[in-house]
């Protein structure tokens, strides 16, 4: 996906095509082709490395993607605010530039570990790694993963997530699912967010989306939900909580087999 728009190579896995990187040399003529697939192959080793930090230690890893300004931070605060006496939970915050939504975070009271991409339009598994070196994973049950607003990039780069949360607002239309098709294909569920502006933005049919969701063949749920009124918060929550649970029963079961007999 990345190829198009030129942005491969990010601060994370730059050192893989510098001189003496592990991909500066390539085959004669293959050179763009040899590199794109090196780098997926590293990222995609690298998230595998993740999510077997985050199994480890019982950590649940969900991936935050949508298009810009669709209330992800919104989100994470009206989350945090509820949980925090309740669960552990970190963010890895990334951004092309600033730490205004770290700072958001950290005002509730949660490590927010900010990551800047620069000319990157997605956060890599390189990255999320780097972040994971700076929080004690022993002490948390959940770490958010606010990816960088876009929804094309992100899709296409595992990071060693759990699970992939998708925001589409009401503001942005309801016809989204089927102009960004691979965005929406890889969500194990979509959050409907604002939707406190559907009785001004009455052209936004949570139907419509719906259904265009379904024509992916999608089997994701999907919640309608508010961070400003906190409608639509207690389902998002039970699907949390519902993960969690899962996530500690797939642990439990792998602690057994790997136990001696």
């Amino acid at each position: 996906m990345c190829d198009t728009c030129g942005c491969n190579v990010t601060p994370g896995n730059a050192h893989l095509v510098q001189p003496g990187g592990r991909l500066s040399k390539t085959a004669d003529g293959r050179e763009a082709v040899s590199v794109l697939h090196g780098l997926l192959d590293a990222n995609d080793h690298t998230a595998a490395h993740n999510r077997e930090h985050f199994n480890r230690h019982g950590v649940l890893a969900v991936n935050l993607m949508s298009s810009p300004g669709a209330g992800k931070t919104s989100l994470l605060e009206a989350t945090i605010e509820v949980l925090k006496d309740e669960l552990s939970i970190a963010v890895i915050e990334g951004d092309l530039e600033t730490e205004n939504d770290a700072g958001r975070i950290r005002a509730h009271g949660v490590p927010a570990i900010q990551i800047t991409t620069g000319s990157a339009c997605h956060l890599d598994a390189h990255m999320v790694h780097d972040a994971l070196h700076q929080l004690d994973l022993s002490a948390l049950d959940i770490v958010f993963i606010e990816n960088v607003g876009n929804l094309v990039c992100p899709a296409s780069f595992d990071l060693g997530q759990h699970r992939n949360t998708i925001l589409l607002s009401v503001p942005e239309g309801d016809d989204k699912p089927a102009k960004y098709p691979v965005m929406f294909r890889a969500a194990d569920l979509v959050l409907l967010s604002k939707c406190d502006l559907l009785p001004v933005l009455d052209d936004f049919k949570p139907e419509n989306a719906r259904r265009y969701l379904q024509e992916l063949a999608s089997r994701a749920p999907i919640i309608e939900l508010s961070a400003k009124n906190a409608a639509g918060m207690d389902s998002w929550l039970h699907w949390l909580f519902t993960e969690l649970a899962q996530l500690e029963h797939r642990s439990g079961e792998l602690a057994a087999v790997s136990e001696p007999a």
